[in-house]
């Protein structure tokens, strides 16, 4: 948001590994937040989010966004195809900032349209972030009742969201 209150154009762009730093610093500032507030923790993410060479390793092995406000890198949606029409929504994050103003939903939206091949969408998530599965829920994600413990000790959450086929116009 600006000095006035007004929010800034919001844009999705490929990541490029010039942008590695400051989608670390974003990434760290997002991640820290979320696990303060409602894991009870100092600092964590996902393996990786806080080292700009992991960043730059995620460009080069899946599909890379920045979200953009203004001119301003607000946070990063990574995707990772495992084929047969999935992709997994690896790593998402928004500054804390910029959180709360329909910027998470439009960047959802954004990916789903952009890869509409894609029918089916997973994703996990740390079983303490009551905002994060309610997020995901108002967006069509189901949990899948899996839950497991990540390398850092975290447990997590499974959701998918399956997407139907849309019936093709005649012309």
């Amino acid at each position: 948001m600006t000095d006035t209150g007004v929010v800034p154009a919001v844009r999705f762009e490929k990541a490029r590994p010039r942008d590695a730093e400051v989608l670390t610093q974003v990434s760290v500032r997002s991640f820290d937040d979320d696990s303060r507030r409602y894991g009870g923790l100092a600092r964590g993410g996902p393996p990786g989010y806080d080292v700009p060479e992991w960043h730059r390793w995620a460009m080069r092995r899946g599909i890379y966004y920045k979200i953009l406000a203004g001119d301003v890198i607000v946070g990063g949606i990574i995707l990772f195809d495992l084929r047969r029409r999935h992709f997994n929504l690896g790593c998402f994050f928004l500054d804390p900032d910029h959180q709360g103003q329909g910027i998470g939903t439009r960047a959802v939206a954004f990916v789903e349209a952009a890869h509409p091949h894609v029918k089916k969408w997973s994703l996990d998530t740390p079983a303490w972030s009551p905002r994060n599965h309610h997020f995901y829920e108002k967006l069509g994600y189901v949990r899948t009742g899996e839950e497991w413990t990540d390398e850092e000790g975290v447990r997590l959450w499974a959701y998918e969201k399956h997407v139907q086929p849309r019936p093709e116009r005649d012309g």
